[in-house]
């Protein structure tokens, strides 16, 4: 029997004795997907997704990625773009590239430059004289080049105009594997909702609700964002 790609077993993070950021999560995730990571500020995705990434260590509980806990194995397994700019700004893009070759080995350079390409990014450019919204889309590039199982992207849409917006969604439903699972977290559920197959949502550390786009919308007879908004009173 095959594992799947994410397991949470009663996962709980408390930061102090009455702050908990995730409280007593289960979740199973296959491959092949593109799942929404949806809730408010503060509903606990981004502790969720650190934990995810062994950048925080749970309270109680478990994560499972192909059956094991975050380490250096489900690292070149999982390629994941945090909410804040993580590149050095004097750094060419150039090097950028040479870095994630050296690094992961699943890394797709000639991927990489046709994207680049496309969005009229040279290889030279140093990463200062380029504007927020391409900056931001170099990281992505990065990040979708590698051949990984699970893509893990915090807000990626954030902080950009449509046509940007539009251009990364593109470049996430065009750039994984059919067996690879994309989770995306964002509060910009209307942007995103066409590219998803699924959708979580959290309230205040809790998971709320876990199911198919196709069903809330059968079910509710409304859109993922309408319902979201009527779920959470937006």
């Amino acid at each position: 029997m095959m594992n799947d790609l994410l397991e949470l077993v009663n996962l709980t993070k408390t930061y102090q004795t009455r702050n908990v950021a995730i409280s007593n999560m289960s979740l199973r995730l296959s491959g092949g997907k593109i799942v929404g990571l949806l809730g408010p500020n503060g509903s606990g995705k981004t502790t969720l997704i650190k934990m995810l990434n062994g950048l925080l260590v749970p309270t109680q509980g478990s994560v499972r990625i192909n059956g094991r806990a975050p380490g250096v194995e489900t690292k070149a397994q999982v390629a994941y773009l945090p909410d804040k700019t993580f590149l050095n700004n004097s750094w060419r893009v150039s090097e950028l590239l040479a870095y994630y070759h050296d690094f992961y080995l699943d890394f797709r350079k000639e991927k990489a430059l046709e994207m680049l390409t496309s969005l009229n990014i040279r290889p030279s450019d140093r990463m200062k004289t380029l504007s927020k919204g391409t900056k931001e889309k170099v990281q992505l590039i990065l990040v979708m080049s590698r051949a990984a199982q699970l893509y893990i992207l915090d807000e990626p849409i954030a902080g950009v105009d449509p046509a940007a917006r539009d251009y990364i969604l593109r470049t996430i439903i065009s750039n994984y594997s059919p067996e690879a699972t994309v989770l995306l977290a964002t509060h910009l559920i209307g942007d995103i909702e066409q590219v998803l197959d699924e959708v979580i949502f959290l309230r205040q550390g809790q998971l709320l609700l876990h199911d198919s786009v196709d069903t809330i919308r059968k079910q509710h007879g409304k859109s993922v964002d309408a319902y979201f908004r009527e779920v959470f009173a937006c």
